[in-house]
């Protein structure tokens, strides 16, 4: 009898948008599929993506990503794909309406968080975002560094703390 495979559930993290954090304050995050060619999932699957300069937007009641880079599949011959093609987004119907009537009401856009794999399909998490002023992105610098601070001393006290419990 054959064995059969156990399913990898992990989410292998292709890459990351640590950027849309810092300029953005995420208000929801969606995990939407993607409508890929075979040369884009395999390019994918060699860790080669760049979402930084992504963003999506609802069209004709349709979820759309576009200026998402993936190279081109270096073992591809004239098969492979556009670099920086717009690529479908699939989404329930209900999170694309929610998504439109936000981005459309309000000043809130949907900006990719990170591309990963998860059950062998790739999944791009986007999130509805609304930008923050300059004012707030020195705030965030600040409670970050003061939480460095924090976390820096009490490691500080317990090592010597320990060190006075061994002498």
């Amino acid at each position: 009898m054959a064995k059969v495979k156990a399913k990898d559930t992990s989410n292998k993290l292709i890459a990351q948008n640590k950027r849309a954090r810092y300029d953005y304050h995420i208000v929801d995050t969606f995990e939407a599929g993607l409508v890929l060619t075979g040369t884009e999932v395999k390019s994918l699957r060699q860790g080669r993506a760049s979402i930084v300069d992504g963003y999506a937007y609802v069209q004709g009641g349709e979820a759309w990503v576009d200026n998402l880079h993936i190279p081109e599949y270096a073992q591809g011959t004239w098969t492979n794909h556009s670099v920086r093609r717009k690529r479908k987004l699939l989404l329930h119907k209900a999170e694309i309406e929610k998504l439109s009537s936000k981005t459309k009401e309000t000043g809130h856009t949907i900006v990719p968080l990170a591309l990963y794999f998860k059950d062998g399909r790739a999944k791009l998490e986007i999130a509805l975002a609304k930008g923050k002023k300059e004012y707030d992105k020195r705030q965030t610098l600040l409670e970050k560094q003061s939480r460095r601070e924090a976390e820096r001393a009490i490691s500080a006290a317990r090592r010597r703390q320990q060190s006075r419990g061994r002498g």
